[in-house]
């Protein structure tokens, strides 16, 4: 997932920010026939003024932001038109703002499209004020009413098809603020609004920022998220709330927890989340009290196989207990697990260190010290920087096995190029190296891990296990993006990388018919994309999470929406001839206290 950066990236689509200067004059009021703020604005998410320069623009102030790098002020005109799509409310953008909540001010300056993000990024843009001149009037007015967002007010439809003259774009359409949800907020952006007894559903980050319903049955889990479920159930009633408050009096929220009473302030639009309320006014939290999930323990005959990705791990982190807890405790010791994004032994220092011994022993020693068994480990070193991920860091999937329950079949010659094969060994499939890497000079894993197999022995049958992190979805569109619908243009990568693994997996059932093949981690993408699709081809493998109700199917949570991004995918000897239990079990998604962004996952068969 894309990750977050303090700077105020820059990109104007139609006026440049010269200097974000103010100069604030107490002298005379605005002259009558100057522009309102819904002029400004339009009925369109760009403004008929975008770059040229306004006088007098009279308004009371709503919100002042002076931290960040997109400090300045809310004005609002607390004489609204007639006309729904048209929004009230604008920024000005000034890295010193000196007015206050409820002081009456004209400004004058030049009207901008600043696209958060970049117009690379596909992001709307955010109509402001730049460069400007800021005259108070008078101070103290009672700020404009904030607009009510609520399940009733916020359409289910999420956004319009964009224009196909303009590149899928949304921004020369009239907004249709009662059909689309996406129109709904950009016809209130920059206005005061307010959500009263939301329940959270995304829990509070380090960014100071959480993620709330206004719609409380809108695919609604029993813990309290929203799942997304499909392309088409965006789940429109998903909100950002960010503060202009102290830092320290942010809530700690988990999903499923309250924000009780009144939640009030501008509705900004940002790089990270797109529509966010930016509250001076944040409600009472109420905890729901969620607890993190423990799964079963295995039973004698049946094989427990976990993905968990612990999220650049490396002997450094502060979390080795944490996760050794998980393992023994939630996870109930699984027999095999695939760790994804074990960093090598000095993490992100860029010195060609490759090894990652130092990591996986530090693990081990305390998943013993919580209680659990002396696993045993195998992995590839990959060659420096080739894997992705942080630089240095060299991210690699690994396998723990606990040896009193199942066996390793080790077959030398695995390395960071050589390539595992498939054959055949008393009338069974074999690998011809384990571990291996499957196809790691296919351009398809050009910058991103390589998938790692590993053949096993449990109560005298062999399992192949595949551990798998594909490429990420950097670089694609937002869903509040200005492209509707967005591209996804990271798939293209994770679709070759499906092809890959699903012809390894195919090579071994070719071989061996109703042999049993595990294809785990992090797949980075969901149970219902063309990925999982392609994963499947030709019945070769089946995500064993689509064996739980729909509103269970989630292992990460992603601006309000939980998702399926882990995946436990079996083969035909599994899904048709096993019993088998699968469990995503709960431990970090939801939590404002994660140690990892990602839930394992759990598969119990007896094969």
């Amino acid at each position: 997932m894309p990750s977050k950066s303090s700077a105020r990236l820059a990109a104007l689509t139609v006026a440049a920010v010269c200097s974000a200067a103010s100069t604030v004059v107490l002298t005379s009021p605005a002259h009558a026939d100057s522009v309102r703020i819904h002029d400004i604005q339009g009925t369109t998410r760009i403004s008929p003024y975008a770059g040229k320069q306004v006088t007098d623009v009279t308004g009371i102030v709503t919100g002042v932001r002076t931290y960040g790098s997109s400090r300045g002020f809310w004005i609002q005109d607390p004489n609204p038109d007639a006309d729904p799509a048209t929004s009230e409310g604008v920024f000005v953008f000034t890295s010193s703002p000196k007015v206050a909540v409820g002081d009456a001010v004209t400004v004058s300056g030049t009207v901008s499209e600043f696209v958060p993000g970049g117009t690379s990024s596909g992001n709307q843009a955010l109509t402001e004020i730049v460069r400007p001149t800021v005259t108070v009037v008078s101070s103290g007015n009672a700020v404009p009413a904030a607009t009510v967002i609520d399940a009733r007010s916020v359409p289910s439809a999420y956004a319009p098809a964009g224009d196909a003259g303009a590149n899928g774009s949304v921004n020369g359409l009239t907004l249709r603020p009662s059909k689309y949800a996406l129109d709904r907020y950009e016809s209130l952006e920059g206005m005061n609004v307010q959500v009263s007894d939301t329940r959270v559903v995304g829990a509070t980050d380090p960014f100071t920022e959480l993620w709330v319903t206004v719609k409380p049955w809108e695919n609604r889990n029993r813990r309290g998220g929203t799942v997304y479920g499909s392309y088409d159930s965006q789940n429109t009633g998903r909100l950002q709330i960010q503060s202009l408050g102290a830092v320290a009096d942010f809530p700690a929220a988990n999903v499923g927890d309250t924000l009780t009473g009144t939640t009030a302030g501008p509705l900004d639009y940002n790089q990270f989340g797109g529509y966010t309320l930016v509250a001076n006014k944040i409600g009472t939290l109420k905890g729901a009290g969620l607890e993190r999930e423990t799964t079963e323990k295995q039973k004698r005959g049946e094989l427990a196989v976990a993905t968990y990705n612990v999220e650049n791990l490396d002997p450094t982190d502060a979390t080795f207990e944490e996760h050794a807890a998980a393992i023994v405790h939630n996870l109930q010791s699984p027999d095999i697990v695939s760790l994804e994004e074990i960093q090598d032994n000095n993490g992100a220092t860029n010195d060609g260190t490759v090894a990652a011994d130092r990591t996986m022993t530090k693990l081990i020693d305390a998943i013993v010290a919580a209680g659990g068994p002396k696993y045993d480990w195998r992995s590839i070193d990959p060659a420096n920087n080739t894997d992705g991920g942080q630089p240095g860091g060299n991210i690699r999937q690994a396998f723990l096995f606990n040896p009193q329950r199942v066996s390793f079949t080790d077959r030398a010659g695995g390395d960071a190029t050589t390539a595992v094969g498939v054959t055949k060994e008393h009338g069974r499939a074999a690998l011809t190296v384990s571990p291996g890497r499957i196809d790691p000079t296919n351009t398809a894993w050009a910058n991103s891990r390589k998938p790692l197999a590993g053949e096993f022995l449990f109560r005298g049958r062999t399992v192949f296990v595949i551990a798998n992190h594909f490429a990420s979805k950097g670089g694609d569109q937002a869903l509040h993006s200005q492209y509707q619908p967005p591209t996804r243009s990271s798939e293209t990568q994770r679709h070759a990388q499906a092809t890959a693994v699903n012809t390894f997996v195919k090579q071994i059932l070719a071989t061996q018919k109703n042999a049993d093949v595990v294809t785990l981690g992090d797949i980075n993408d969901f149970e219902f994309s063309a990925t999982t699709k392609l994963l499947e081809d030709d019945g070769a493998l089946w995500s064993a999470i689509k064996s739980l109700p729909k509103s269970e199917r989630y292992s990460y949570v992603y601006q309000g929406n939980a998702q399926v991004l882990d995946q436990i995918l079996v083969s035909p000897s599994i899904r048709w001839s096993c019993d088998f239990e699968y469990d995503s079990v709960h431990v970090n998604s939801e939590f404002n206290d994660q140690i990892s962004d990602h839930d394992p996952q759990v598969l119990r068969f007896e094969p």
